[in-house]
């Protein structure tokens, strides 16, 4: 499937689709719980480092059988080969998105845009898509000082951000992962066409926690995010399905 066929898609499912609700859990049977308490509509879900590296393909397996989007979210960043090769893998699970670190370089952002354009959309592929290769720029935990700290230049974060969402793009990535707060001046750098996928969503009135850069969902909605990746207020949420709605509400 062709990029521009491939994000008309994913920008066609309806809001509550395209909320993505993180199990950032330790096993699979929370995660599973968890899953199922979304209800119909809380339909994409993301599985991290920490839930596979517990539970594995076989996490993302039956989250498939269970109807749900799946966001691996494993942020590769090695070598060409072996970045390329972990993208044909998410694509044989029936990944729906997953991610590179921009800073793994133009060969590794290359090598694994073109293997998921090469690999053959798996059979529990939802809509029959192939998973949309999202380029991480700069962590949203991560504050300017500590940028520089681990990555001295003359440039500042929002300068790192759009020299890297340009480079992912130019390499044929499908959209990017970055803060809300970067999106006006990101869009600006580099168009409307790559997706963004937004996460630090706070609904008004909830803890910020360990995040630095946040924004509630109809601030990042307006600035130009098509997913938000949520976690604790729905997942600590009494009933996360109705959690899940107000924020679709809000988003809408």
């Amino acid at each position: 499937m062709q990029r521009p066929e491939l994000l008309e898609r994913l920008r066609d499912l309806p809001a509550d689709r395209r909320i993505i609700t993180a199990l950032d859990l330790p096993t699979a049977q929370e995660a599973l719980a968890l899953a199922g308490s979304l209800g119909v509509d809380g339909g994409f879900v993301k599985v991290g480092l920490e839930l596979f590296s517990a539970a594995g393909p076989d996490v993302v397996a039956r989250l498939r059988e269970a109807r749900k989007d799946v966001f691996l979210d494993l942020k590769y960043h090695d070598i060409p080969n072996t970045v390329a090769s972990a993208a044909k893998l998410a694509t044989r699970m029936g990944a729906s998105l997953c991610t590179i670190h921009a800073s793994a370089g133009r060969s590794a952002l290359t090598a694994a845009a073109e293997a998921l354009a090469q690999e053959p959309v798996a059979r529990n592929a939802p809509d029959g898509r192939r998973p949309a290769l999202l380029a991480v720029t700069v962590l949203t935990s991560l504050s300017e000082d500590e940028v520089q700290e681990v990555r001295p230049s003359g440039d500042s974060l929002q300068g790192n951000v759009e020299r890297l969402a340009a480079l992912a793009w130019d390499c044929g990535c499908d959209g990017l992962v970055c803060s809300a707060a970067d999106l006006p001046r990101l869009r600006n750098a580099v168009g409307p066409e790559p997706l963004a996928v937004t996460p630090g969503i706070r609904p008004a009135g909830t803890e910020v926690g360990d995040q630095h850069r946040v924004a509630t969902p109809a601030s990042a909605v307006a600035a130009g995010a098509d997913f938000l990746v949520i976690g604790r207020p729905i997942t600590r949420a009494g009933d996360p399905a109705a959690a899940l709605a107000r924020i679709a509400a809000q988003m809408a």
